[in-house]
């Protein structure tokens, strides 16, 4: 169920004590549903995080998408589209690209947080992503994947979905090779996958290894799609 008012009014609803509808679905989404599985239908999402260090878009990934119109959603945090305000706007313009919701300070840790905080992380970033986007976010990832029956709950309450992923990449260590990447993802992607990578700058090997895994799932009859276009 969805809350009709504005998000920031549902904080102040929520810090006056009244009452607004939860989301009864405690679920992390980490799987398409069957019938995107069947369909050979898989997601890549990105990942764009920053923490104390500014961070910036990786156009080598991005321009490689974008070129192609390959279907693709961006969970970015708010300190990152604070540096990245232009090239967020820009790509949220193209209709096969999602913007989604990260956190506002990347904080790794969200299930040591209280519900405000929670609340404040989730709705800070959404206000701050419609403003250079114009639209609001309906999906969260939680930071590096940490969470409780709390912060869950919260998150939910605000009318989100919270999708992380079966297996990840691996792109964030420096260590890994372009073809390492590229055998572990093709190795471990099934139909209905959520892929997880990142466009900070920080996923040191995936601008040159995407092309070789996108044409590769490809040529096995995958397609690719944006997370709202199959979850609703």
């Amino acid at each position: 169920m969805r809350i009709s008012i504005s998000r920031r009014h549902a904080l102040l609803a929520l810090a006056a004590g009244a009452i607004i509808p939860r989301v009864a679905r405690a679920e992390i989404v980490t799987h398409l549903p069957s019938v995107a599985a069947a369909g050979k239908l898989v997601a890549l999402t990105f990942d764009a995080c920053e923490t104390r260090t500014p961070a910036f878009l990786d156009t080598s990934i991005s321009d490689f998408l974008v070129a192609r119109k390959i279907p693709f959603t961006i969970f970015a945090c708010g300190r990152f589209a604070r540096h990245n305000r232009e090239a967020l706007a820009q790509l949220s313009r193209l209709d096969f690209v999602e913007i989604e919701n990260h956190s506002m300070n990347h904080d790794n840790h969200m299930e040591r947080m209280d519900q405000a905080t929670v609340r404040t992380e989730v709705l800070d970033a959404d206000a701050l992503l419609h403003d250079i986007t114009g639209k609001h976010t309906r999906y969260f990832r939680f930071p590096a994947g940490s969470y409780d029956a709390q912060a869950l709950a919260e998150v939910e309450s605000l009318g989100y979905r919270v999708v992380h992923w079966r297996f990840a990449s691996g792109d964030p260590a420096k260590t890994l090779t372009p073809e390492h990447e590229t055998e572990w993802v093709l190795e471990k992607t099934r139909p209905g996958e959520i892929l997880i990578f990142h466009i900070n700058g920080r996923g040191w090997s995936t601008g040159k290894a995407l092309p070789g895994i996108v044409d590769a799932l490809a040529g096995r009859g995958y397609r690719f799609a944006r997370l709202d276009a199959v979850l609703g």
